[in-house]
């Protein structure tokens, strides 16, 4: 096994934790092959999917306390981050709403009453509020919370940007390859073995045979809402579901989003498209009015736990079971997964060092 910088990595998997594993690796000055099985510019990936929200407390309602606190490690890697990359990213951290109709109004205590459950200084994040103080066009909400801590990024933009700036560094991707096996050193393609010295594997859904997988299918709509000015992301709670919508440039407004246990890649329903559009409408009549320019679904892969998995051994490594958490715990998840690494390497080189000693 090469040491030091002149390791060769191979990593499978070109979401956002692929490419994120892909940017930390060969900053350090490693030799990084990435594998993709769609094409270079393809938007199929999941983390394509994904609206970008930075959310660790809210997502805690109905999370474990372990999402909370790698979101908030990666909001504070996520400003570091950006800045590195050449290509500009649409990111902001202004703080959220958590708005219900005043019929749902228990479901809105409810919500505030267990993200106090599972963090005892919730209340340095959330505070009580009347809406019409952040947003005016909502003042019919009466009042809700106000979460100070959260914010989003544009993941389309942000994945791109990855991208550009690993083919810029030389990275070698390699396009429309479908991986089949992942050992220690070596990637299994339908064609070809290539061996490295280390190999991680940041497939998704593509690893399910490896791994207790299942598919949790999302929807996501895209309007364009010239007469809608609203500036932050906004959740509404309802007693069946949860709808946020996320404010973005140019008067586009994204909106989710659907948690279907199901590996369906079929367009949006119906039923979704009548939950997520009236949901909209509720909060805002003008809505009524935007228009939808963009449909998406993919599937999120989670483990049994929900919690995700950062596995290292000789020669190999993997990141998987994201569920929906991908754009928050990705940045978080990798830096555990390069601790990891590091340690390692400095193991072996010890190791050689002792011999040859």
């Amino acid at each position: 096994m090469r040491m030091g910088n002149c390791m060769k990595i191979g990593i499978a998997g070109a979401g956002i934790a692929g490419r994120l594993l892909a940017w930390q690796m060969i900053k350090k000055g490693y030799e990084v092959t990435l594998f993709d099985k769609n094409s270079l510019n393809s938007e199929a990936a999941c983390s394509f999917a994904a609206a970008g929200i930075l959310s660790p407390l809210a997502e805690l309602e109905m999370a474990e306390p372990t999402i909370f606190e790698l979101g908030s490690r990666s909001m504070q890697l996520y400003p570091e981050l950006i800045k590195e990359l050449e290509q500009s990213v649409f990111y902001r951290q202004i703080g959220s709403l958590v708005a219900a109709h005043s019929s749902d109004k228990v479901e809105l205590n409810h919500f505030h009453r267990m993200l106090k459950h599972k963090l005892d200084r919730c209340d340095d994040y959330v505070q009580n509020i009347a809406i019409a103080d952040k947003e005016p066009e909502l003042a019919h909400m009466g009042e809700g919370l106000w979460v100070t801590n959260e914010g989003q990024v544009d993941t389309i933009g942000l994945l791109n940007a990855l991208q550009q700036g690993l083919l810029k560094k030389g990275i070698e991707w390699k396009e429309r390859v479908e991986v089949e096996a992942i050992e220690p050193g070596q990637i299994k393609t339908n064609t070809e073995t290539y061996s490295f010295d280390w190999v991680f594997d940041c497939r998704g859904m593509g690893a399910k045979n490896e791994l207790s997988l299942r598919a949790v299918r999302g929807e996501l709509l895209w309007l364009q809402a010239e007469d809608v000015k609203i500036e932050h992301l906004t959740r509404l709670v309802h007693p069946r579901y949860r709808i946020y919508i996320v404010p973005r440039p140019n008067d586009i407004y994204l909106l989710g989003a659907t948690e279907i246990e199901s590996e369906d890649y079929s367009p949006v329903s119906v039923r979704s498209s009548l939950e997520l559009l009236s949901a909209a409408y509720s909060l805002h009549k003008s809505f009524g009015e935007a228009r939808i320019i963009k449909q998406i679904v993919n599937c999120r892969p989670a483990l049994p736990d929900n919690l995700p998995t950062v596995e290292l051994e000789d020669g190999a490594g993997k990141i998987n079971g994201l569920y929906r958490h991908g754009i928050l715990l990705a940045p978080a998840v990798v830096e555990q997964m390069m601790i990891k690494f590091d340690q390692a390497i400095r193991s072996q080189t010890e190791g050689e060092n002792a011999v040859n000693s």
